[in-house]
């Protein structure tokens, strides 16, 4: 399977500081790649260095089997990049944005004009396409940024937490065209905070943390680290309570008010688990089946969203 973007020991510097560090993976045509990674981690060093707008301080970077750093103009020729800052004039309309976009990509005539329509109809946006931008909700400029970065039919495509505040149906919208972009065989590097996006969408994933991955496989692959535990979630008044109380446990995250920690069979084991603490001290209990959210904090030791 053709590989569409390939990473080779990428590594970014700012003076001491290393966002990204020896990072390698591909994407290959007709796939989903997750990165995921909380803020700082190095995901956006990561995208800015393979569209092109960071250079790297080391490593390779290619493109459709171009380099970035040595055949930009390749390279980015079948690249297509959808930024968490949307890249929209918003006192044009959405014929308009795309019309300038399909033109910067060098499309002309009739052809521009039939990716126009194919694109509105995609993101569901057809029926206001005369429409000035500035009267779109947030989700519907999501979705009008979306179509511009694929307006040339990009070979890979980078998108950068694409869903990020939007409403319930542009949501839906974006990631049933996503899935259309996969079948369609183009490669996806998908960065998100939201896990259940993740597992729906993404064929493979790459937790990153400190610059580094940390972890990589297919969902099922990452899931199975987790083994037959459950994730159990305590929320309460824990400070100054000491650890041990649960030190048979595999302990997830301990904070003044929120706990959390995976057993095995864990509602069969809750009411003694609940016992060790005090009458009141435990609020709220929750129990569900380990995931790659558990698995990310284990990993990390943090939120996605931290």
């Amino acid at each position: 399977m053709a590989k569409m973007i390939k990473i080779e020991t990428l590594s970014k510097n700012y003076g001491q500081f290393t966002a990204a560090d020896g990072i390698d993976f591909n994407v290959n045509a007709g796939e989903i790649f997750g990165l995921l990674g909380p803020n700082g981690a190095g995901k956006s060093t990561t995208i800015n260095c393979i569209s092109g707008l960071l250079k790297p301080t080391l490593g390779e970077i290619y493109i459709n089997g171009f380099s970035v750093l040595s055949q930009a103009l390749q390279a980015k020729s079948s690249l297509g990049l959808v930024p968490q800052d949307l890249a929209l004039y918003e006192d044009l309309s959405a014929l308009e944005n795309l019309n300038f976009w399909g033109q910067a990509y060098g499309l002309t005539g009739e052809p521009l004009k039939q990716r126009i329509q194919t694109v509105l109809q995609q993101v569901g946006l057809d029926s206001r396409a005369k429409d000035t931008v500035s009267t779109y909700s947030g989700g519907m400029k999501r979705r009008l940024n979306f179509a511009c970065a694929i307006l040339h039919e990009p070979k890979a495509l980078l998108l950068d937490e694409p869903t990020v505040g939007v409403d319930p149906q542009s949501r839906e919208h974006l990631l049933a065209a996503v899935e259309a972009l996969k079948a369609q065989g183009t490669a996806v590097l998908y960065t998100t905070h939201y896990m259940e996006e993740a597992e729906r969408l993404c064929d493979r994933l790459a937790i990153i943390d400190h610059g580094k991955i940390i972890a990589t496989g297919t969902v099922d692959e990452l899931r199975s680290q987790m083994g037959e535990k459950d994730l159990i979630t305590l929320q309460g008044e824990f400070s100054g309570v000491d650890k041990s109380l649960i030190a048979d446990y595999e302990l997830i995250e301990w904070q003044d008010h929120n706990v959390r920690f995976m057993a095995e069979n864990a509602a069969a084991q809750l009411t003694e688990i609940l016992s060790r603490f005090k009458p009141g001290q435990v609020k709220q209990t929750a129990v569900q089946q380990a995931n790659l959210e558990s698995l990310f904090i284990k990993l990390t030791g943090r939120e996605l969203r931290d």
